[in-house]
């Protein structure tokens, strides 16, 4: 089963007491004072948090970053460039969803790869997730950019907004 990524987009301080949720994706928008709290609070409850930005991962002393590379063009040139400042924090990177890329991305050694799906495509997505699952020791992750079957794939976390969070 896939360990959750939470993706918080709204200030709720009470998700840091579910202990089923162990790692959070500070979006930009949320208010300076509420991403200081919330990651000081994180610390405090061995809880992991992420950030988009480099200048939020540092501010806030974030674990670590998600950087978005699918739009890249020069993978590993860009992947260094945004990670020279961010020495033992944690990267996950969000990739296009073809070999190639996922291959490109994976030699910058990231400590995990996001993959993004939508409901059309899914096979093609779902086959390109156990691919990569049996050739790379990296994790790998799954954003949903809509309601699909995410159990279904092969990968160590899904990402998912606060307000979708499974209910057991």
């Amino acid at each position: 089963m896939q360990k959750i990524i939470t993706n918080l987009i709204d200030e709720n301080m009470s998700l840091l007491d579910d202990a089923r949720l162990e790692c959070f994706i500070l979006q930009e928008n949320l208010p300076s004072h509420f991403k200081a709290e919330f990651a000081l609070q994180a610390a405090k409850k061995n809880k992991i948090t992420l950030g988009l930005s480099v200048s939020d991962c540092l501010a806030y002393r974030l674990d670590g970053i998600i950087l978005d590379l699918s739009k890249s063009d020069h993978i590993s040139a860009d992947y260094k460039k945004m990670t020279e400042d961010l020495k033992n924090k944690f990267i996950g990177v969000i990739t296009r969803n073809r070999r190639h890329e996922a291959m490109l991305v994976s030699e910058c050694e990231p400590d995990f790869v996001i993959f993004r799906a939508w409901q059309d495509g899914i096979d093609k997505i779902n086959e390109l997730t156990s691919w990569y699952h049996e050739m790379f020791l990296i994790q790998s992750a799954l954003l949903p950019m809509e309601d699909i079957n995410y159990q279904s794939f092969q990968t160590d976390f899904v990402i998912l907004d606060s307000l979708k969070q499974p209910t057991e």
